[in-house]
């Protein structure tokens, strides 16, 4: 019994040792070093690469079509559409090259990964990514420095059917089709018969079992009689909304995080 209790504080002492080890490896986050210039030894997706000292970034303010779907309690490679066309765009713009890295408000996510602006010489990258139609874009505040042009970019993108905006345009879905596009990002059209303001979420009940779901945090940049009075300015109303399809307690939803995902018909 006692040799077993050995063994085991033994292990956790290795584990411990490990995690401490790898912390040590990981260098600080100095932003003067990291704008001078960092070189990106691989392109994860369309949104995320990663360094050469093993940190990974991920793009403020946009949102690419996802490679790899959750199966279990794992990932599957099930890419989305366009999904191997933006990481492609990605590589080609960043990959085996020099980029430097401005910050907004939160330096890191939940997943440790650093959030940047990535700079490949004058050109910054998130923005082009999505006007040239392989991202969207993904307002997260407080990181909201440059909502404006990602704006603007986004708007050169549709108006010429950019990448996946030309899909998405030409093929409009009912809110009863949502159902046959879960995971999909879809423009959709439906009507709202109902809206649900809590301390948390504001959600929009449409035809067909599909919901409209805006976050607090997001809310407030929409316009204010969305969260003052959200029966009047939707109930009754007609919307076209585009996002990521999903399914949520036996409905299906997408979920903004920019008001350019809304539009009142």
């Amino acid at each position: 019994m006692r040799k077993k209790k050995y063994i085991l504080i033994i292990i956790v002492f290795l584990v411990v040792g490990f995690a401490i080890a790898r912390l040590l490896q990981r260098p600080p986050l100095h932003l003067a070093d990291y704008n001078k210039g960092v070189y990106v030894s691989h392109v994860v997706d369309g949104d995320t690469v990663e360094l050469s000292n093993g940190e990974k970034v991920r793009y403020i303010g946009i949102d690419t079509p996802e490679l790899r779907k959750r199966k279990g309690s794992g990932w599957i490679y099930d890419p989305m559409p366009y999904a191997e066309e933006a990481k492609d765009f990605n590589r080609k713009l960043v990959e085996g090259k020099d980029v430097r890295l401005r910050f907004d408000v939160q330096k890191r996510d939940k997943y440790g990964r650093i959030l940047a602006y990535v700079y490949q010489n004058d050109i910054m990258v998130n923005i082009e990514m999505v006007r040239q139609g392989y991202a969207m874009i993904y307002t997260y505040p407080p990181n909201v420095k440059y909502v404006e042009d990602f704006l603007i970019a986004q708007k050169e993108a549709r108006e010429n059917n950019r990448g996946l905006w030309g899909e998405m345009e030409e093929r409009i879905i009912s809110p009863y089709e949502a159902e046959d596009n879960v995971g999909m990002i879809r423009m959709v059209e439906a009507g709202v018969i109902s809206t649900y303001l809590s301390d948390r979420v504001l959600t929009l009940n449409c035809l067909g079992n599909f919901k409209v779901v805006i976050f607090k945090n997001n809310l407030e940049y929409f316009p204010k009689m969305a969260s003052r009075s959200p029966d009047t300015y939707f109930k009754h109303k007609a919307i076209r909304v585009y996002g990521v399809i999903k399914e949520y307690k036996g409905a299906y939803e997408i979920v903004l995080h920019d008001p350019s995902q809304l539009e009142i018909l």
